[in-house]
């Protein structure tokens, strides 16, 4: 295979794995900003505390960057301006490796939201990925001589169609909700079930006897063993959600959740929560009194915060409490709408698209 080969063929991988990297993105890019909130915590108090600064903006970080893998790698593929796409890739790359690299080394960031939720890696994963990105890049970088310099007509207009298309699903989807839920709270998903293993856990016991290490599938009754570590066969298995919980003063109101029909409120963050469909969402609460659905407020907030809240808007609904990034793990909105019917996930709203109460109560017939 001669160069002009190699090059294109690197081309290809590259531009295609920054192009399906940003397009699963560009559906959530709140949760890439999420992830970015993260970071920022994280540099702030190792780094240096500047970084707290960008917190405000990670919305408009995550969206310029996640529209930015998708034109670029379409750029290089197109072999739109290359010299100056190879440029900006590299500056990107480097960046995503340090993240990553800081990630797994201090274990700081378990999950860097690489591809967001559709494909989970671990922090060494990533970081190995990007690693194997970096090469290729700079291989194209070192042979920048060798690649085409006019840019086709044709190439560049789709470039510029691709950034007002990505932006464009962007905005609509941090408006509205992703196209695709990748999450463990998608619709049609009983939240209790998945709570629970899929199948039966099985874990290999490691232990010592007279310096030498053993494995056994069960414990063994020798009590001349010295136990080591129990690690998991089938991790697979795990339950996809180990941390919902909802509560009140009084006690866990988890199950309660999961009995009847529920309609639940969420906030991951009252401070910040936008009030510009509070009008619909009062209009939906009091359209709900006396229909045999029970509606929930549910925030991560003080008990007080959130019977003050319930008591200033006038709302006759049951307060609780629950976890922020549980919260934003269910709802990429704030406030957003879950109706859920025995615990199953049977339709999620962005406060944008606040639904009527005929069309909610439709759900539970």
């Amino acid at each position: 295979m001669n160069k002009q080969a190699i090059l294109w063929v690197l081309r290809l991988l590259v531009g295609g794995l920054f192009i399906f990297s940003g397009l699963i993105k560009v559906n959530d890019p709140v949760g890439t900003a999420i992830k970015l909130e993260e970071y920022f915590d994280v540099f702030s108090n190792d780094i240096a505390g500047f970084f707290y600064a960008f917190k405000p903006f990670a919305l408009y970080i995550a969206t310029a960057l996640v529209v930015a893998e998708v034109v670029l790698g379409l750029m290089l593929i197109l072999g739109v301006k290359l010299k100056q796409t190879i440029w900006a890739l590299g500056l990107m790359i480097l960046f995503f490796t340090f993240l990553t690299f800081y990630s797994a080394y201090f274990n700081k960031v378990t999950d860097c939201g690489c591809f967001g939720d559709a494909i989970k890696l671990t922090p060494w994963e990533s970081f190995y990925k990007d690693i194997i990105l970096l090469v290729m890049i700079s291989f194209l970088f070192i042979f920048r001589k060798d690649l085409p310099e006019e840019t086709p007509k044709w190439a560049s207009v789709s470039a510029v169609v691709s950034l007002i298309l990505s932006l464009g699903l962007a905005v609509w989807a941090i408006q509205n909700l992703p196209f695709i839920d990748f999450r463990a709270y998608k619709n049609g998903v009983s939240i209790p079930t998945n709570m629970q293993p899929s199948a039966p856990l099985q874990y290999t016991y490691v232990m010592k006897k007279g310096g030498e290490t053993f494995k056994f599938d069960q414990y063994p009754t020798d009590e001349s063993y010295e136990f080591v570590e129990m690690v998991l066969k089938n991790p697979e298995a795990l339950p996809k959600i180990s941390d919902f919980a909802a509560w009140n003063a009084e006690s866990d109101q988890t199950e309660f959740l999961f009995a009847g029909n529920k309609v639940v409120i969420l906030s991951s963050n009252m401070s910040k929560m936008s009030d510009a469909n509070l009008d619909a969402l009062t209009e939906l609460v009091k359209s709900l009194e006396g229909a045999p659905v029970d509606v929930v407020f549910m925030a991560a907030a003080t008990q007080e915060e959130i019977d003050a809240f319930l008591s200033k808007n006038n709302w006759s609904v049951i307060g609780l409490q629950a976890d922020a990034t549980v919260v934003k793990t269910i709802m990429r909105a704030n406030p957003g709408i879950m109706i859920l019917k025995d615990g199953v996930v049977m339709e999620k709203f962005h406060h944008n698209n606040t639904p009527e109460a005929t069309d909610v109560l439709d759900f539970f017939l």
